[in-house]
């Protein structure tokens, strides 16, 4: 006899399989990141089309198999309709799924990200976001999850030595794992240089005050380089996950 497992999740992949079938990757509440089969969901008689959609949040039931867990039962609880009515929001919801894929191994329940999960998606369902909104909502997903899973970056003082930054000449190196000094750039690996303006924004996101923060207004000559060191911190963990 099969044991059902009753959990709440969030759907942030779907794929295809055979003619009826789709392979969904949940983040849920109390077993973390699972992959879960839906049998004949893409008939339209299929009693789990409802609760079953990517981007819905909805209670799941699943059994284990011996090959592959299979999903029993799905009751919609939120389905974060906004962020559909907008291609930009959508598409950030589409980086932030593909971000959690790449990064979240394993099933492991974790409630602070979670939490996080939770807080972007009603974050991204709210209506007629500004494309900078949309930007820091990025940022703050990304920063955030770096920081539980164990990649918070020194902001404060250099990585290397130790000692208080100041508001000089500074760089961002990913294997020393945060900002570095002038003095210390010399023996560093990868170290590109970063503004003092950045590290603040970094600060504030890390921070998770998002009501300040999205009073924050930056320059339009800080977002780039902001981007440039976040895909390069991105790739480096994912270096490391691979």
């Amino acid at each position: 006899m099969f044991v059902h497992y009753r959990t709440t999740g969030l759907i942030f992949k779907k794929d295809d399989r055979g003619e009826t079938d789709q392979l969904f990757t949940i983040y849920t509440k109390d077993f973390g990141k699972l992959e879960i089969l839906g049998k004949a969901v893409r008939k339209i008689s299929s009693k789990l089309r409802s609760g079953a959609e990517l981007f819905y949040l909805s209670e799941i039931e699943f059994i284990q198999g011996k090959a592959h867990k299979t999903l029993t039962d799905a009751i919609l609880i939120k389905k974060f309709s906004n962020l559909r009515k907008d291609l930009k929001t959508l598409s950030v919801a589409y980086k932030i799924s593909g971000i959690l894929d790449n990064l979240i191994k394993g099933q492991e329940p974790d409630e602070k990200i979670w939490q996080l999960i939770l807080e972007v998606f009603k974050k991204l369902d709210t209506l007629h976001l500004t494309p900078f909104t949309l930007y820091l909502i990025y940022y703050y997903f990304l920063w955030n999850l770096f920081s539980i899973l164990g990649y918070q970056p020194e902001l404060y003082n250099c990585a290397l030595c130790q000692k208080r930054l100041r508001p000089e000449k500074l760089y961002f190196s990913q294997g020393e794992g945060g900002v570095i000094c002038q003095n210390c750039f010399k023996g560093a690996k990868q170290a590109s240089e970063i503004k003092p303006e950045i590290i603040k924004i970094l600060r504030l996101i890390l921070k998770r005050n998002w009501q300040i923060l999205s009073k924050l207004k930056i320059e339009l000559k800080y977002m780039k380089p902001l981007e440039l060191i976040s895909g390069n911190y991105l790739s480096f963990i994912k270096e490391k996950y691979s």
